[in-house]
């Protein structure tokens, strides 16, 4: 009895001692820690608040779930994005990258994009080292049970051990944990990511408190034993070599890690015949999954079906990091049994002897609509509360990180009475991917396209840092050292303009050259600029024929030389491209300064369509401008609000 009694008293001690040492109380509370999760709570951090992250594995932050690599057709600009913004995916990715390469190189600067492999354990273990060197972040370890709401506000989060947390504002980026369900053919298993449980309760909750909710659906491909695959009978994809292509605009941050291939293989008849036999068995097509997947990533099965002409697709095996075996099989996503799986594959010549380390599946997971956010991702329902990343219908991790970073800043802003930030169409990739977001909506996983932006030679990957770091000095996001180096790279661009504005070129020194090439020589002397204007006529071949030329760029630092000539050059040759559409979008971007929001009663207005009143009155746009960009607005719509607004 008497040491029960004690045992009782010791245990109230500790309890008490634990509850006024640990911290319960935050600024700011981030639900999940994956790309979306680790950009906003250190972008919140960053700026000042006292920022909770809660994680059901502090191990597993920033975690690959599908292809273990960043970049690609518009988001490498993201990333690019991110970074000028002083995020971090960049700078983590260029450390742990095994593989760089500079997508659509043979097309416009508009359109090139960087892609880098990944190593994913260096890419974990390094965003956790972000995490605990960040002033003003704290982890817990816990799965978020519900939101606690007062006054309708928002105001902190119970986890599943019962804690209590509360905050003045929660950003939550569950990813595809709400209510996920994994499909391997008929194996159906609660969980967010193999072997990890699903988020349950939160989504009702969320329900009751007035959003909308859907079910989206998403894959991944086996892994392989590398050990197993015979590379003679697949086509080598090396990086590019040399590469002086970063993410991150920061020096010091180039990988270290040993630097691999990617192969390729190729499907076959054989292959689509099992595939073909077999989708009986796929939860895709005998009504176990009902939810929609991701158009522009489907699974193998959705190949064999839609394009049924073609006999074969390409499938890229990508090394999962600098020392391992596994492989990730590319373009092979699929729920089907794992027998079929393998059976598939080993039609391939490359894998017929390979072994898996585990089959793909498809996934199942909660989202809510986007419409039911301002552009800050704050939702209209539950003030105080931001979304970001999957849960707001998108997929790939560039725009879950995008999707954080602002989420981040714009909770920071709003628990100290600033306005929020909203980045524009003209003005970045993100704020085109918010946009869409916030306006349209989502009918299945967005994923961003260079095709989704108007103004896509404005946002190139060469000037994200001549975009947004100014906006981001400005909002306290942009370290001294970011700063600086921003500023010593504008000087050498507008140096390197302004030596080939000025720089008279004589018509002996290059025609040799020009005509050796099959080129037109010049009839007379003109300036740099306009000899570097010609499409076939770059800056280095310029240097060759012109020590002036050469000895100016030799001035620049080696360690952003590369990236200032580059950077020059595409403003040469693209100038009129570049003020062509600058001009346009000022013209059109007028509308987004007319405001609207609270000035019109859209369901008194009968001059609009019956399909405009409805949308206006459900997303209740912020700006003219917006409610032009709306699915079912037309533009007679648009003219008949600024005819009421005195416009």
């Amino acid at each position: 009895m008497f040491f029960s009694f004690c045992s009782a008293l010791s245990l109230h001690y500790l309890c008490v001692r634990f509850a006024t040492t640990m911290k319960f109380e935050f600024d700011i509370i981030v639900v999940g820690a994956g790309h979306a999760g680790c950009e906003a709570a250190c972008a919140a951090a960053r700026l000042g608040s006292s920022t909770l992250l809660i994680t059901l594995d502090m191990n597993k932050v920033a975690q690959m779930s599908c292809n273990p690599a960043v970049g690609g057709i518009a988001k490498g600009q993201i990333v690019r994005e991110i970074d000028a913004m002083g995020g971090n995916m960049g700078i983590v990715t260029d450390r742990s990258s095994i593989q760089m390469r500079m997508l659509n190189r043979s097309k416009g600067p508009a359109m090139w994009s960087p892609r880098s492999q990944a190593d994913r354990h260096r890419f974990m273990e390094y965003w956790r080292e972000t995490l605990d060197a960040t002033d003003n972040l704290s982890l817990w370890q816990d799965s978020v049970r519900e939101l606690i709401v007062e006054h309708g506000r928002v105001a902190g989060v119970v986890t599943a051990l019962g804690v209590s947390f509360k905050a003045r504002a929660v950003i939550l980026t569950a990813g595809t944990f709400l209510n996920g369900l994994m499909h391997v053919g008929p194996v159906k298993t609660p969980g967010g990511r193999i072997s990890e449980p699903p988020a349950t309760g939160l989504t009702e909750q969320l329900v009751a408190l007035g959003l909308t909710a859907g079910r989206m659906k998403t894959g991944t491909p086996p892994r392989l034993d590398g050990r197993t695959i015979d590379f003679s009978l697949a086509t080598e994809q090396p990086g590019d070599e040399p590469s002086h292509h970063r993410f991150s605009y920061l020096p010091g941050t180039a990988s270290r890690l040993k630097q691999r291939s990617c192969w390729m293989v190729y499907t076959n008849a054989e292959v689509h015949n099992v595939l073909r036999e077999a989708l009986p068995q796929s939860p895709l097509y005998n009504g176990q999954i009902r939810s929609i997947g991701p158009r522009y990533c489907p699974s193998i099965e959705t190949k064999i079906v839609t394009f049924a002409q073609r006999d074969s697709h390409q499938l890229f095996l990508e090394p999962e990091g600098e020392t391992t075996a596994e492989y990730y099989l590319n373009g092979f996503s699929s729920s089907l049994p794992w027998q079929v799986q393998i059976e598939a594959l080993r039609h391939i010549p490359a894998l017929r002897d390979v072994q898996l380390y585990r089959p793909g599946y498809a996934i199942e997971y909660d989202y809510f609509d986007p419409t039911g956010l301002y552009h800050s991702l704050e939702s209209k329902h539950v003030p105080g509360l931001f979304l970001a990343g999957q849960v707001n219908g998108t997929t790939g991790y560039e725009e879950a990180a995008g999707q954080g970073l602002m989420a981040g800043i714009n909770a920071h802003r709003t628990v100290n009475g600033m306005e929020p930030v909203v980045l524009g169409r003209d003005q970045a990739y993100i704020g085109v991917l918010i946009d869409d977001l916030v306006t349209k909506g989502v009918d299945e996983p967005y994923r961003m396209f260079t095709s989704r932006a108007e103004y896509r030679i404005l946002l190139r990957q060469d000037d994200a840092d001549m975009r947004l770091t100014p906006l981001a000095r400005e909002l306290g996001s942009a370290s001294a050292e970011r700063w600086a180096v921003f500023e010593a790279k504008k000087t050498d661009v507008d140096d390197l303009l302004g030596f080939a504005d000025n720089y008279t070129v004589h018509a002996a020194a290059v025609n040799g050259a020009l005509e050796a090439r099959g080129l037109a020589p010049l009839r007379q002397g003109c300036r740099l600029r306009d000899l570097l204007s010609r499409p076939e006529f770059g800056v280095m071949l310029a240097a060759e024929l012109l020590p002036a030329l050469r000895a100016r760029i030799d001035r620049i630092p080696e360690v952003r030389r590369d990236e200032v000539v580059e950077a020059a050059e595409v403003r040469i040759k693209y100038d009129g491209y570049i003020r062509r559409e600058r001009e346009l979008a000022d013209k059109i971007l007028r509308l987004d300064e007319v405001k609207l929001r609270g000035r019109l009663n859209y369901a008194d207005i009968h001059q609009l369509s019956t399909e405009a009143r409805q949308k206006l009155q459900a997303i209740d746009p912020d700006t003219i401008g917006q409610a032009s960009r709306i699915p079912g607005v037309s533009p007679s719509d648009i003219s008949v609000m600024l005819l009421l607004l005195g416009r």
